[in-house]
Formats: structure tokens, C-alpha cells, sequence
């Protein structure tokens, strides 16, 4: 190998040099400043009165010729006032030093303030942060989750910090949070950018030091995304002894045991976003306001669900229960062993070490009391009145996607037998896909027409008005808006047939963007499934409170209770102010549970919720019309 040569081994070492950044550069140039500095003072110095300035005595010190040298390199415009050749010969070569000297610094400020804000831009600086909240991924569900999450942080005296790594740019995630959430009380959000399935990017969020961790699903395979992410923190080398709060979303049902097997140290509550959205969509079709009741309960503006310690009750029953709080509204057991019931048999004992889980406004006001008795309206109860038999029914679906089966599927769980779905959707080969995801079906027949949703034409040979349930779904093989498009064309037809037709149907819609309901409105449907807003709440819910998981697993589970709307008649007189806890002592005597109730007269009105009342107090008081419904937790 040649010898490199003197040359080079200066090159290399310059070049090496420079590298190193900033703080190198500003070293290296006030080196070579003061080495120039020196230099000239020296000279002046030693040149005695002949370099001295003009009018001094003498010869210049060392010190002070220093000293003059530096303050001309600081500021040209200093030798201006200089006298006598010799000093000014010296002081203009040291000028002309200082005029490079000092651009140079201030092009390497300039260069290094570009480049740290760069840096800044970039978003990788350590999140110094304990006891956060961490949101791995972008999604626009992201948005309502930060809305929730500030909602349920503006009690905390300190305040809360949510810290999010994505690989979308920082500034621009900043500014879309801002335009979307301009007010986050006393919440600090904080964006970086990086890959949340890489060991490396995750530390700058610092997850080991989270309260709870949100992983949402992002790109052309979601579930793929979500299982990395999740694996990138249970499997950190770097990871804490204490088990991680990870909450989730999974499409493909077949991927939950994968999860469930990550999270064997840790507790992670998967959601399984396909089958909740399918079994909302099923019950709201046939119940409307229940996706209403569903948001009531899952976001943190009103009333929340609690647990508390029933010691205050044991001895007595779940009956009992019901009436023993003013200010709450009891919804079930979890017995000493961890078991969860949800509206139990009346007569289920309560013991000491049980709990209630309740909706209050807040954990103080859930208080349970065994003395505190409401006073019951024994002449306006109807509790008495024979159950309705249930008829088959008719149900029309407009438009597919990935949970159409499951929705096919959790109707046949609650219509009579002889029922009738009828699918229509511009996909090919529909009828076979539906009879594989669907499975053998024990109540309903299955009718697959192919055609364009939004063609009226089509929509009149079909009959609309002949069906009792209208369910129109968001195509998934669309862009949001294009989906939600499409979506608004069919509503406004099927509102104009309904209003030229006496024969009342229901129409539920599947929103995927929150922003088009306020437009869908215009098409006075009678309830809507907003998809990405309904699991963006229950995400933030598990996040804050990982006991609810059991909750809302319950209550979505078509075994068992579940959450009706029934009508008032069958509970209470109409035309008549009645108590809250006269309508949950009617339901108590059919062995349900009353939540609230829904007024008819209110369901245009976004404002009141659209007419749902939730944990209302039990003294006060309604005057209910033959319209209105009651809110129970029943088993059918």
C-alpha cells in the first residue's frame, strides 16, 4: 500500500475535523483567531515604540497589544482611530483576519441553528415523561381519542401529557392536531416522528414509563402493524419489570390469540373493531338511538362507568342495589372471585368484598347507601304487562364490507324464525362470500341482488317500504369521503321514498368520517353508527380504566343481558310525571335493569344527546308520551 503523503494525512484529518459538527467549527475558528491575535500582539511587542500607537510611550505590553488585537477582530470600524504606520500595518492585518473571522462564526451559527431546527422538526428528542399516556401510530381516530383523553385528564391537578410516535412528519402532526383540537386544557401533546415497530424509535416516547400505551392500526395491513408494534414492547430488551397497559385494535379475528400470546407479562385488551362495529349495526338497526346510548356511555363528557365497594350493602341483593344510590345508576356485580355479572337475577346476594360497576358523573358520587329508599309511584307501574311475541321481520342491507357477515350473522341472533335479509351490493360474486364469513344461519334467509346503491331506480324496484330495517353500509374498498359520498346519496333517496310512503322503516347508516354526520342529518336518518368514532371511544375508555374491558365484552356479547330500548308503556303510565326510580323499580320487577330512558320529542336535537337521558337522578321526575322508550339492560 502507498505511503499516504503529508498532504493527505492533513486532508484527512481537516476533513474529519469538520465533520464534527457546530461546536467543532466555532472551536476551530477561535483557535486560529487567537493564534492570529497572539501573533500580532507579539510582534507589537517586541517592536517596541516603532509599532507602537502614535502618542503612546514606549513600547506596547504583550497584554495590551493582545488586547487592542482582539477588539479589532470583534469590530473593524476599531482601527479607524489608530496613529502611526508601524501599529497601523500590524492592526490592519489582524482587521482583515477578524472581518473572515467573524463572518465565518456567524455563517456557523447560522448553519447550526438551521440544523437544530431541522432536528427539532424532525422530532427526536427524548420525551423526559412518566405516567403518560403513549399513542403508537396515526389514524384519524387519533383525533377523538386526544379529545377524549383530554376530557378525562382536566380533573388531574398536574396535568397529563400524551406523547405520539408516528412516521407522519412532526410539525405537520402538530398542526393537525391543532386545527382539529385547538384547546387541550391542561394536556401537553407531544409529536414525534419514528417507526413504532423499531427498538430504537420507541425509546424517544419513552414507553417504559407510560401509564397505559394506545397502538392504533395503520397501513395496507393493519393487524400485521399492530402485532409488531405491540411485540417491539413486550419483547424490548430495554422493557420495565411491571406489566405494560397495551390497548389495540384488531380486524381479522383469527389474529386475537396471536395478541392475546404476546401479552402474557402484560395486559393487553385487544379490540376487535369488524365485530363490534357488526354487532352495534345489528342492534341499532332494530333499536333505534342504541348507538346513541352506546356513545353515552363510553365517552368521558357525561356520565362514566365506575366500580365501587358494596360492603355498604351485603346482606342484601342485587335488587336491592339498584335503589341504594340517588346519583348513580348500578348496571352489575363483580363478585369477590373476579366474576362479572351483568344485570343479574334480583335475587343475587351481595357479600362483603363484592362491587357494584355503576354509571355516575364521577367516582365520589358513586355512594351506596342500604337506608336510602326513593319513593315509589306503586299506581303509575305497569310491570305486569305480557312480554310482546317477536315477529319475523325484514331487513334490507345497501352496500358491503368487512362487516357485513358479522352483521348478517348477529341479526340472525335476535330476529324470529322466518325472518329476511336482503343484500345489495355492486361487488361480483357476493352471494358465495356471504355463505362462507356468515355461516349456517338458524332464523333468516339470505337474498344477495347486485346493482348501485345509489341508483333510484333500483332503489324503488326494490321496495323499500316493504322492509322493516333499512341498514346502509360504508363501502370498505373506498376512500372515507368517496365512501361516505355514496352513502349520503342513497340516505337522501331513501328519505324521499319514506316520506312518499305511510309505511313506517327504520334507516341506520354506517358514517366512516364523524365530519359527515352533521351533513347527514339533512337526511333525518334514524340513527347512525360513526365506525372509527365508536372504537376510538372505547380505546381511550380501556386506556383510562383496564376493568371495563369485562364491561363492555358483556355488553356486546349477544349471550346473555344486553342493552334495549323498550317502550315506556310496557313500565310506567304516560301522560303523567313519574320518578326515575319508579321506572327502575317497573324495570327491577321484570328482572332489568333501567339505565335511562329516550324522549321522542328530543331525537332531532344533538344538543340533548338525541333525546337519551343516562343515569338520570332517581327523584327526578318526566312525563313520558306512548313514543318514548326506557333504556334496560335485559336478556332479550
Amino acid at each position: 500500500m502507498k505511503k499516504p503523503t503529508l498532504q493527505q494525512k492533513w486532508q484527512y484529518f481537516f476533513d474529519n475535523y469538520m465533520s464534527r459538527g457546530t461546536g467543532a467549527l466555532i472551536a476551530g475558528l477561535a483557535v486560529v483567531a487567537l493564534i492570529v491575535i497572539f501573533i500580532a500582539a507579539a510582534v507589537i511587542s517586541a517592536g517596541g515604540a516603532a509599532l507602537a500607537p502614535a502618542g503612546s510611550e514606549g513600547s506596547m505590553s504583550f497584554g495590551e497589544a493582545a488586547w487592542e488585537g482582539l477588539m479589532r477582530t470583534l469590530d473593524a470600524g476599531t482601527m479607524g482611530g489608530d496613529q502611526g504606520w508601524g501599529f497601523r500595518a500590524v492592526m490592519f492585518i489582524v482587521t482583515l483576519g477578524g472581518v473572515f473571522f467573524v463572518s465565518a462564526l456567524i455563517g456557523i451559527l447560522n448553519n447550526g441553528l438551521e440544523d437544530k431546527l431541522d432536528e427539532l422538526r424532525k422530532g427526536r428528542s427524548l420525551v423526559l415523561e412518566s405516567d403518560h399516556t403513549v399513542i403508537l401510530g396515526w389514524s384519524p381516530q387519533i383525533f377523538t381519542i386526544i379529545s377524549e383523553l383530554v376530557e378525562a385528564n382536566s380533573n388531574r391537578k398536574q396535568g397529563a401529557v400524551i406523547a405520539i410516535l408516528s412516521e407522519q412528519d412532526k410539525v405537520d402532526m402538530e398542526d393537525e392536531i391543532k386545527e382539529r383540537i385547538p384547546d387541550t386544557k391542561n394536556t401537553r401533546v407531544i409529536c414525534r416522528s419514528g417507526s413504532p415497530i423499531d427498538l430504537t424509535d420507541l425509546e424517544i416516547v419513552s414507553p417504559h414509563a407510560a401509564r397505559s400505551i394506545i397502538v392504533l392500526p395503520e397501513g395496507a395491513d393493519p393487524d400485521t402493524h399492530v402485532i409488531k408494534s405491540v411485540l417491539a414492547l413486550t419483547n424490548n430488551p430495554n422493557r420495565r419489570e411491571e406489566p405494560y397497559l397495551i390497548v389495540t385494535q384488531i380486524r381479522d379475528p383469527k389474529n386475537m390469540d396471536v395478541v392475546k400470546m404476546l401479552g402474557a407479562r402484560d395486559q393487553i385488551l385487544p379490540i376487535l373493531t369488524n365485530d363490534l362495529i357488526a354487532r352495534v349495526v345489528a342492534q341499532t338497526s332494530r333499536q333505534s338511538g342504541l348507538s346513541v346510548v352506546y356513545t353515552e356511555l363510553m365517552n368521558f363528557g357525561g356520565d362514566e362507568i365506575y366500580f365501587a365497594d358494596a360492603s355498604a350493602l351485603a346482606g342484601g341483593t342485587y335488587g336491592d342495589s339498584l335503589l341504594a344510590s340517588e346519583a348513580s345508576t348500578i348496571m352489575g356485580l363483580r363478585k369477590k372471585d373476579g366474576t362479572l355479572l351483568m344485570n343479574p337475577s334480583v335475587d343475587t346476594p351481595i357479600e362483603a368484598g363484592d362491587q357494584v360497576f355503576a354509571l355516575a358523573e364521577d367516582d365520589d358520587k358513586l355512594v351506596l347507601s342500604a337506608s336510602f329508599k326513593p319513593s315509589i309511584q306503586e299506581s303509575a307501574l305497569c310491570s305486569d304487562r305480557a312480554p310482546r311475541q317477536a315477529a319475523p321481520e325484514k331487513c334490507l342491507i345497501l352496500g358491503w364490507n368487512r362487516s357485513g357477515a358479522t352483521i348478517v350473522r348477529e341479526l340472525d341472533n335476535y330476529v324470529a324464525a322466518g325472518s329476511q335479509v336482503t343484500v345489495v351490493s355492486d361487488l361480483f360474486n357476493l352471494d358465495k362470500q356471504i355463505r362462507q364469513q356468515a355461516g349456517e344461519l338458524k332464523n333468516q334467509q339470505v337474498i344477495v341482488k347486485e346493482g348501485d346503491t345509489t341508483d333510484r331506480a333500483l332503489l324503488d324496484e326494490l321496495g323499500a317500504p316493504d322492509f322493516d330495517h333499512v341498514i346502509v353500509l360504508a363501502s370498505s374498498h373506498l376512500e372515507p369521503q368517496e365512501a361516505d359520498a355514496r352513502t349520503l346519496v342513497t340516505l337522501l333517496h331513501l328519505r324521499d321514498i319514506a316520506e312518499k310512503d305511510e309505511t313506517p322503516f327504520s334507516i341506520v347508516s354506517e358514517m366512516l368520517d364523524l365530519r359527515n354526520r352533521e351533513l347527514a342529518e339533512a337526511a333525518k336518518v334514524d340513527d347512525f353508527i360513526v365506525s372509527d368514532h365508536l372504537v376510538s371511544l372505547m380505546t381511550t375508555q380501556l386506556s383510562e380504566n383496564r376493568e371495563l374491558f369485562a364491561v363492555f365484552t358483556d355488553i356486546f356479547d349477544p349471550e346473555g343481558s344486553e342493552i334495549y330500548l323498550k317502550p315506556v308503556s310496557d313500565y310506567v303510565a304516560t301522560g303523567q310525571p313519574v320518578s326515575f326510580a319508579t321506572v327502575v323499580e317497573a324495570a327491577r320487577r321484570r328482572g332489568e335493569t333501567a339505565l335511562g330512558y329516550r324522549l321522542m320529542s328530543e331525537v332531532g336535537d344533538a344538543e340533548k344527546a338525541y333525546g337519551v337521558h343516562t343515569n338520570p337522578k332517581k327523584s327526578s321526575t318526566v312525563t313520558f308520551s306512548p313514543d318514548d322508550k326506557v333504556i334496560v339492560i335485559a336478556e332479550d
